[in-house]
């Protein structure tokens, strides 16, 4: 259940992105497609973030976390990488 939780936070983070690049930006596609882009690292960080909580507060390891981190992050960064790839034509 928590996987599902954090995952629905880096959807709801790529959200805000979209949202923030949008009105900041110029509202053009490619606006939303540098908000994409800008999404991944940015979602990269927070993920490793669920992960060293995972291995130092909870006490699981470092091989046990990784296959976690690794869905987590792939999720919500493909949907950010299709729409990148999308908005950026």
């Amino acid at each position: 259940m928590h996987t599902v939780m954090v995952m629905g936070g880096g959807f709801a983070l790529l959200v805000v992105f979209l949202l923030a690049g949008r009105f900041m930006g110029d509202g053009s596609a490619m606006a939303l497609a540098a908000a994409a882009k800008w999404f991944i690292p940015a979602w990269f960080v927070g993920a490793g973030i669920n992960m060293a909580v995972g291995v130092f507060k909870a006490g699981y390891s470092v091989a046990e976390e990784l296959p976690i981190f690794l869905f987590i992050f792939a999720v919500p960064a493909l949907v950010a990488g299709l729409l990148w790839w999308k908005f950026g034509r």
